[in-house]
């Protein structure tokens, strides 16, 4: 039905049909008597070139659209990207909390419901006003995200092709890979090690790779992990993989941190990566800049049809060739076992203030059954045709290179849309994927793109793509120590890069145990017992041992 649907928008669009009037909702919608105003959270990334978030094109045609319409103001309000908790607390305590809360990780949201800032919420109710939001929900599996601590809290958005990390992807220079003797990018860490060796020994580069000091808690170790998990493994899952405290004292971590301090002590990373600073004193994204200058081998970020860092890099390297890196570059026996961290099977988790009122409630809902609408979500994410994208030969729409007042924000307008999903999907994955693939570089990266899904695909279909524990009741030991343990993280990062590998182990054990005293065990034990009383999600049966 998706489809036909999704075909009949196409066709109509060919022929002039749907213009920038937003759909129809539920027939029983009747304005507010008096009106209602509601806050929406929007991500302010501070990208240069683009509109204010909470003020543009896009959030007055919302206001046009749907608020007008249904007696409702809409008020956006920016969140700051790298800095999503400070924000938010600051509202939470002026008594300025949004209508809406959302986050993508749900150490967060669980931190805003244990705190009092969410409101509870009635499904049956929320049902009512938005039926279509519901039953995109019921379609992917999400009602058992909904609750924390026996109470509902939460609605989720969707995640499209969530076990695969499509929309991020590593280029790596295939020039220097040719003059080094590959003519395929590495397809093992045997064949990586080998050809950075020869770039730093052929005088390509000083230091063919790039790291700074960590800004977030993640610690990227799911490749160093056993594969299958066994019994007492899903407990260790259960008591370290997370997004918002960072596993330092687990066997994967040492092993991951082994492999980077081998690398640096073969002079694959600056002596100086922990150094950089801007003129505010601040951490510089180093390892973007060193690329975009043409230092380093690789790097990564999320696909979208304007990239600026790659526009950048051809900008200064005009004459040089990048191609998509594999996903199992870094597998090597005994050490990387190949498994990706897959997204969480949801999107945004969506909760509201404990401050709203019942229409203000019920407007936020209101607005994401409004937005769920496929001709409102077109719109959104496309903008105008012949201004900000054109049709293709199949009906699809194609990114225009627009900085004109309709300009979508960063990466489709995504950062409003995520009330509904967290990317944009057009047709089939091919076709998603060629309508994101960026847009006026010397280079087309679209079928390299589609080939990574399907590898990535292949990976997630062999049971080693798989994701965080998500727990339903809220642990308060991680609100408590989380900040005092990405500092230390961030400490032992660097000292154990650059420490002597004779020395390695020993610092490890020694961190480890100074992490532990520091918080890390009572967020362990916390954890493992909310895992033993039934309090959290199980990991899939394709990756545990038989």
């Amino acid at each position: 039905m998706k489809k036909l649907v999704s075909l009949l928008l196409a066709v109509a669009l060919l022929l002039g049909m749907v213009n920038l009037a937003a759909a129809d909702v539920p027939a029983d919608w009747e304005p507010f008597a008096e009106r209602v105003t509601i806050t929406v959270p929007v991500y302010d990334r501070s990208k240069a070139g683009y509109p204010a978030v909470d003020d543009n094109y896009w959030t007055k045609w919302v206001q046009t659209n749907f608020g007008d319409k249904y007696n409702i103001d809409v008020k956006y309000v920016a969140i700051p990207r790298g800095d999503v908790m400070t924000k938010y607390s600051m509202l939470i305590a002026a008594g300025d909390t949004p209508t809406i809360l959302m986050e993508y990780d749900y150490p967060k949201v669980a931190q805003w419901a244990n705190d009092g800032a969410m409101t509870e919420i009635d499904l049956d109710a929320f049902k009512a006003v938005a039926p279509t939001f519901y039953q995109a929900m019921v379609d992917h599996n999400q009602l058992g995200y909904t609750d924390i601590n026996g109470k509902t809290y939460f609605v989720l958005t969707e995640r499209p092709y969530y076990d695969t990390t499509f929309a991020y992807a590593t280029f790596v220079r295939m020039d220097w890979l040719r003059k080094v003797g590959y003519d395929h990018v590495p397809a093992n860490y045997e064949e990586q090690k080998d050809a950075l060796n020869k770039m730093i020994e052929a005088g390509l580069c000083e230091n063919p790779l790039s790291t700074g000091i960590p800004t977030a808690a993640y610690i990227a170790n799911f490749g160093f992990r056993d594969f299958p998990v066994t019994e007492e493994g899903e407990k260790e899952w259960a008591m370290h993989s997370s997004l918002g405290t960072p596993a330092f004292p687990w066997y994967p971590t040492q092993r991951m941190m082994k492999r980077l301090n081998d690398e640096y002590h073969m002079g694959w990373y600056s002596s100086e990566f922990d150094l950089e600073k801007n003129s505010a004193g601040a951490a510089t994204d180093q390892t973007q800049t060193d690329f975009i200058n043409g230092k380093t081998y690789q790097y990564g970020g999320y696909i979208a049809t304007n990239m600026p860092w790659l526009t950048a890099f051809y900008e200064n390297n005009p004459d040089a060739e990048l191609a998509v890196a594999s996903p199992y570059a870094g597998v090597e026996e005994g050490v990387n076992t190949g498994c990706i961290r897959a997204d969480n099977p949801f999107g945004m988790i969506v909760g509201f203030s404990s401050l709203a009122t019942e229409d203000q409630l019920k407007a936020a809902w209101m607005l994401m059954e409004w937005m769920i609408q496929e001709e409102n979500l077109f719109v959104l994410e496309n903008g105008v045709e012949g201004v900000t994208y054109n049709l293709d030969e199949n009906g699809l729409p194609v990114t225009v290179d627009y900085t004109g007042e309709e300009m979508l924000n960063h990466n489709n307008n995504i950062d409003m849309t995520c009330l509904v999903h967290a990317s944009k999907k057009v047709g089939t994955i091919e076709q998603t994927i060629a309508q994101m693939s960026p847009v006026g570089l010397p280079q087309d990266f679209t079928q390299a793109l589609i080939d990574n899904y399907y590898t990535l695909r292949e990976i997630a279909d062999s049971g080693k793509a798989y994701s965080d524990p998500v727990f339903a009741v809220a642990i308060e030991s991680e609100s408590e120590y989380s900040a005092t343990l990405l500092s230390l993280w961030q400490e032992y990062y660097a000292k154990l890069i650059k420490c002597d590998p004779a020395e390695f182990d020993s610092l490890f054990a020694e961190y480890s145990q100074a992490f532990l005293d520091a918080g890390y065990q009572e967020i362990m034990d916390e954890r493992l017992a909310a895992f033993e009383a039934g309090n959290t999600t199980r990991l899939p049966e394709t990756v545990k041992a038989k």
